[in-house]
């Protein structure tokens, strides 16, 4: 893995917890309401399984999934890219995002 300085972690570790707070927010309300869940909660999970990726690459934190599992993930938040790219294009100057 390339090296990546430490306000690069720290702006990537926010940015995926923001996305995992709104996703979470997203699906709990979806659930009230009746909605289908079924790729939210998947983005949910690939989100939170990224997220724990990072911390465990960059802070040393446990990180202990199965392959499957971690491929399913790495899936999902490859599917997503275009979108993230599309709202980095539209985010304000200064704001995590942007970074």
């Amino acid at each position: 893995m390339k090296t990546v300085s430490q306000e690069i972690q720290e702006l990537s570790i926010k940015s995926l917890e923001s996305t995992f707070n709104k996703l979470s927010n997203a699906y709990k309300s979806m659930t009230e309401k009746g909605s289908n869940t079924t790729l939210v909660k998947k983005r949910l999970n690939a989100v939170k399984i990224g997220l724990e990726s990072l911390k465990g690459t960059w802070n040393g934190e446990d990180f202990c999934y199965d392959e499957e599992i971690i491929s399913t993930s790495k899936d999902v938040l490859q599917g997503i890219i275009p979108s993230i790219e599309k709202q980095i294009a539209q985010a304000k100057e200064g704001s995590s995002q942007k970074h």
